[in-house]
């Protein structure tokens, strides 16, 4: 586990560092999770002796994940320390809320639409 930790923090600061040398909008440790998949896809491919890599970051992860909530807490403290500037934007935070939750539930019936028919035709044809 403190290998695929090891890993894993490697990468992300990878990213970081990327990400400030070339000053990118995108956040350093998505950065580093792009790298990481890229190693996997292209690098790594099925050599036995990474797979147990591959298998002790999985699982590594999966641990990380079963934490994930704790990193919520400061956001939420971060949103009771700006009440006042919630309630002065409420409306306006409500209805981009309402707004990205609707677009995003239409784009994804589409998507989903054009999948279903895509896999139909391809039955049809066989």
């Amino acid at each position: 586990m403190l290998r695929s930790l090891f890993i894993i923090f490697f990468f992300q600061l990878l990213g970081e560092a990327i990400q400030k040398f070339f000053e990118i909008n995108i956040p350093g440790p998505v950065i580093g999770l792009i790298l990481l998949l890229l190693v996997f896809i292209f690098f790594i491919k099925n050599a036995s002796p990474f797979r147990k890599i591959k298998k002790e970051i999985s699982e590594t992860s999966h641990q990380i994940i079963n934490y994930l909530s704790l990193l919520f807490v400061p956001i939420g403290v971060g949103v009771v320390m700006h009440i006042n500037y919630l309630g002065d934007n409420l409306f306006k935070i409500l209805a981009i809320i309402i707004i990205g939750t609707l677009s995003t539930l239409v784009f994804v019936a589409y998507v989903m639409e054009k999948i279903i028919n895509l896999e139909k035709n391809n039955a049809k044809r066989r």
